[in-house]
C-alpha cells in the first residue's frame, strides 16, 4: 500500500506524526504554553503539559484543538510547525511533503477546511484529509477495501468516533464528543461531590489511568488523589477504589454504548451481520480503560477486540493510507 511522506493524528489531547520509512517519531500532548504579551511560545507539547494548572498569570497554557476541531487556528499552526520539524530533522529527501491528517468523521465542511489550512501552513505540498474511524481501521490492518463489513470505535481525547467500514469507505458513521476528557471531568465532579474535594485536570487523568474503569475488576484496586478541602480549604488526600470509577464515569460510559447501539441500528443488516462474525474493533485511549471491551460485548453480544496498537492506530493509518482522492481536499 503506498504511503502518505507524513501522516498526522492532529487529536485534542496528543498529536503523533508518522514518518516515511521511520515510523512514528513524534507522540505529544497537544498543549502549548505561551506569554500572553509577547505571545512567544515558551513551551509545546509534554513541557507545556506540565504547566497546566501551574502557571502565572502572564502565561497562557492551552489546548488548540477542542472536541477534534481547531479551536485556535495560529497556535495549532504553530504548534505542527514544531512538530513537523521537529519530525523531519532527519528526513533525507527535500521539498514540501505530502501529508495525510485525520479528523473526526462528524466534523463540518468549514472545521474540516480549518484543519486543512493548518497543516497547508506548515508547508505541505498537498494534504489528504481521512476520517479517524477508517485510518484506524486500517491502522489495525483491516482490509477495508473487503466486500465484509467492520465495525470500528475510536476512544480519543475529544471524540469517540464510531463507523462501519467497507468497500474502501465508510457506509455508516457517528462522531460525538465524549471521550477520554469526559472522563476526567466526570472524574473530577464525582470527587467533588462524593468527598468535597476538588482535584486538577491532571490529578483525574492520572487516577483514570491507574484504576479507571467502566467493569467491575476482580481485584481491589486504590488511588490517592490529593486536592483542596472544600470545607477547610486546606490540602487533603483521599484515597478511592476502581470500582467507584465506574460509577464516576456512567454518564460518558453510557453516551458511548448508546452510539454504538445506534449505528448498528441503522447500518445495512447485511454488515451487521458480518460484524456479528469479525467483531468490533476498539482503538484510542479511551479503549484502554479496564472493562470497555467486556462491556461493549456485554451489551451489544458482539465479540469486541481492543487493538494491540489501540494508541497509534490512526496515525499508522494515516501513513499506509493510499492516494484516494475522495479524500483530498487539497491541490498540488
Amino acid at each position: 500500500m503506498p504511503t502518505m511522506d507524513i501522516g498526522i493524528d492532529l487529536g485534542t489531547s496528543n498529536v503523533l506524526v508518522y514518518v516515511r520509512g521511520r515510523g512514528i517519531v513524534i507522540n505529544q500532548p497537544s498543549v502549548v504554553a505561551y506569554d500572553v504579551y509577547s505571545k512567544k511560545i515558551l513551551a509545546i507539547g509534554a513541557k507545556a503539559k506540565k504547566m497546566i494548572g501551574k502557571a502565572p498569570e502572564n502565561i497562557e497554557v492551552v489546548r488548540p484543538l477542542k472536541k477534534g476541531v481547531v479551536f485556535d487556528l495560529t497556535i495549532t499552526e504553530r504548534m505542527l510547525k514544531a512538530f513537523i520539524k521537529t519530525a523531519m530533522e532527519k528526513r533525507i529527501s527535500v521539498g514540501r511533503p505530502k501529508v495525510c491528517v485525520c479528523v473526526p468523521s462528524g466534523i463540518t465542511e468549514v472545521e474540516r477546511r480549518a484543519v486543512e489550512d493548518a497543516v497547508y501552513r506548515t508547508g505541505a505540498k498537498t494534504v489528504y484529509v481521512l476520517e479517524e474511524p477508517l485510518a484506524a481501521a486500517i491502522g489495525t490492518s483491516i482490509d477495508i477495501n473487503s466486500a465484509r463489513g467492520s465495525m470500528v470505535v475510536d476512544i480519543g481525547g475529544g471524540t469517540t468516533d464510531i463507523a462501519v467500514v467497507s468497500l474502501g469507505g465508510t457506509v455508516e458513521s457517528q462522531s460525538i464528543k465524549c471521550a477520554g476528557d469526559d472522563y476526567n471531568a466526570a472524574m473530577i465532579k464525582y470527587i467533588r461531590r462524593k468527598y468535597n474535594l476538588l482535584i486538577g485536570e491532571q490529578t483525574a487523568e492520572n487516577a483514570k489511568i491507574a484504576i479507571g474503569s467502566v467493569y467491575e475488576r476482580p481485584e481491589e484496586l486504590t488511588y490517592t488523589v490529593k486536592g483542596r478541602d472544600l470545607i477547610r480549604g486546606l490540602p487533603k488526600g483521599i484515597t478511592i477504589n476502581a470500582n467507584e470509577t465506574i460509577e464516576a464515569f456512567s454518564e460518558p460510559t453510557m453516551q458511548i454504548l448508546n452510539a454504538i447501539h445506534g449505528i448498528l441500528e441503522v447500518a445495512p443488516p447485511e454488515l451487521v451481520a458480518d460484524i456479528s462474525v469479525s467483531g468490533i474493533t476498539l482503538t484510542g485511549g479511551g479503549s484502554l480503560m479496564y472493562g470497555m471491551d467486556k462491556l461493549i460485548k456485554e451489551k451489544t453480544g458482539i465479540d469486541t477486540y481492543v487493538s494491540d496498537r489501540a494508541l497509534e492506530a490512526v496515525v499508522l493509518g494515516a501513513g499506509m493510507a493510499e492516494d484516494i482522492p475522495e479524500y483530498s481536499r487539497g491541490t498540488e
